[in-house]
């Protein structure tokens, strides 16, 4: 993939909701190439992608794909990016994978048949005392919501070990699953940034509260209408909680 950070400021780089929100050649040319790779292979299956949009059939088997998820990142050049890919039918993901390709890890997950990293079983940390829990999370690319988040956050900091932001969704999802944190919450993503990510986790045995397909109709549980939200399960009734309390339904 062509590295933005080795050319002249700005090349093959633009903008979409915000001057902050990236988009650059690379993840046109990723999703390109993965929509080519899912038409020779499954003729006939729909796509839907991050940059090249599409929708879902009634039936049979559709594709969810963020072609780099964590583009700031690449963009500076640092490793904290993946693609994510995942297999849906009727709104639910029946695979995904989630490919850091700075690493060359992959991250996997099949419904019902558990979780890998390069073949290796996932399982989420044993944390029982929300305290002691460190937690992902993510912001906006609004600074209005920006703003709602940090006060969310300011509120769950104190009650919490600590609070790390990297930058991708998806694999903040199957950081959750290796139990390299032992929670993530964030509001505002779509379902191509976490259609595979949180699967794995779940299939590693978080509890996992995802806002639906897009266009569906989202939990009712006070964490938000558009919240990720994936926990040890040790701590997931708690920091749930906490979470509301400090105004998740409001971000």
């Amino acid at each position: 993939m062509p590295r933005p950070w080795d050319g002249e400021p700005g090349h093959g780089v633009s903008t979409k909701s915000t001057p902050t929100d990236v988009v650059t050649a690379s993840d046109t040319a990723v999703e390109t190439l993965v929509r080519d790779r899912i038409a020779h292979l499954r003729p006939g299956d729909a796509v839907v992608g991050e940059e090249h949009g599409g929708e879902v059939a009634a039936t049979g088997v559709a594709w969810v794909v963020d072609p780099i998820d964590g583009t700031v990142n690449f963009l500076y050049g640092m490793p904290w990016y993946a693609v994510s890919l995942a297999a849906v039918r009727d709104g639910v993901s029946l695979a995904g994978a989630v490919v850091e390709p700075a690493s060359g890890r992959v991250w996997s997950a099949a419904l019902g048949h558990g979780a890998t990293c390069d073949g290796r079983p996932l399982r989420a940390s044993g944390v029982s005392d929300p305290a002691l829990a460190l937690l992902g999370t993510g912001f906006s690319y609004s600074p209005q919501r920006r703003t709602r988040q940090a006060a969310m956050v300011a509120g769950l900091l104190p009650r919490v070990r600590d609070i790390r932001r990297a930058g991708s969704a998806s694999l903040d999802l199957c950081a959750v699953a290796a139990g390299w944190v032992d929670a993530y919450l964030e509001h505002g993503c779509n379902w191509w940034d976490w259609a595979a990510g949180a699967l794995v986790a779940s299939e590693a045995g978080a509890v996992v509260r995802v806002p639906g397909p897009t266009g569906s109709v989202p939990p009712d549980d006070g964490l938000g209408a558009d919240a990720v939200f994936a926990a040890a399960p040790g701590i997931a009734v708690e920091l749930a909680a906490l979470a509301r309390e400090h105004g998740a339904a409001g971000v």
